[in-house]
């Protein structure tokens, strides 16, 4: 490390706001190399993901940020911190009913104050999910990690259509979708695991039909035995499926790992990919 970045980081140590962002930048990614090389590091710069759901996404947010894959970040959720959230969102109870949108924007700015935050606290809907398609806005890439069936479903399609990749955790057997809608425009979304349905009779509000569409898009007979019975729970002893906080900082890393791999052009695949500990460990 040579003499000017001992100054750095002492003046980052001291909490002194008078680093450049060049070297603010350099020094804090400094531990990437050459994992993340400079040109690849300065490639992710130009990015801009959108996070919908910041539950998971929230994992997905903070690993994003932390490994700063992208200069700009759209964070998208309606919804506010709950004391149930905290088995699973790292944060504390001096968050609660703060919309959970300004807690990881807060989370992301402390991390570094330099990348670009967009916050949606009204959550995605039809009026502004086009705005992640085009424009100034447009997303190189979408996580969804909302709760959502069809929400899911109305990401997919717009992405098809504008060839936006969409990556998907969902918290069980490490299980991750990854659909390249950038380079294949014409692939069915959810792998064609909806095809069976006609999506303009399904009632999204109907409980019955929403736990068909979820069972199709999981997939029940690949599901860990603990998720299989929180299926048949939900409505009943549980309102919507568990989630652990293990599974979901997980979530955050294969997320962040696969963004970047996209990114840098290192992996073109779609699919559906599992990385189960129980099966690995």
């Amino acid at each position: 490390m040579g003499a000017g970045q001992l100054d750095l980081l002492s003046l980052a140590k001291s909490g002194s706001p008078h680093i450049e962002k060049e070297d603010f930048i350099e020094l804090r990614t400094n531990r990437n190399k050459y994992k993340i090389t400079a040109d690849e590091q300065a490639i992710l710069s130009t990015k801009t993901i959108a996070i919908v759901g910041l539950s998971v996404g929230q994992s997905v947010a903070l690993t994003c940020a932390s490994e700063r894959i992208a200069g700009r970040f759209i964070l998208i959720d309606f919804d506010t911190l709950d004391l149930s959230n905290l088995n699973r969102i790292r944060t504390g109870i001096h968050n609660l009913e703060v919309p959970k949108v300004i807690i990881a924007a807060r989370e992301i700015a402390e991390i570094d104050p330099y990348l670009d935050i967009l916050i949606w606290e009204d959550g995605l809907h039809e009026n502004n999910l086009p705005l992640l398609c085009t424009g100034d806005l447009k997303a190189d890439l979408i996580f969804d990690e909302c709760d959502s069936m069809e929400m899911k479903i109305m990401i997919r399609q717009k992405a098809k259509e504008y060839m936006i990749p969409v990556v998907m955790d969902t918290s069980d057997r490490g299980q991750l979708d990854i659909e390249r809608f950038d380079l294949e425009p014409g692939r069915p979304i959810i792998h064609g695991r909806l095809e069976h349905l006609d999506l303009n009779e399904m009632d999204f509000k109907n409980p019955a039909d929403r736990i068909k569409i979820l069972l199709s898009i999981l997939d029940f007979e690949a599901a860990s035995s603990e998720a299989k019975y929180s299926f048949s729970e939900i409505g009943r002893s549980i309102s919507t499926w568990p989630q652990l906080a293990s599974s979901v900082v997980l979530g955050g890393a294969l997320c962040a790992d696969i963004g970047r791999r996209i990114f840098l052009d290192k992996h073109k695949e779609s699919g559906r990919y599992f990385v189960d500990l129980n099966q690995l460990i």
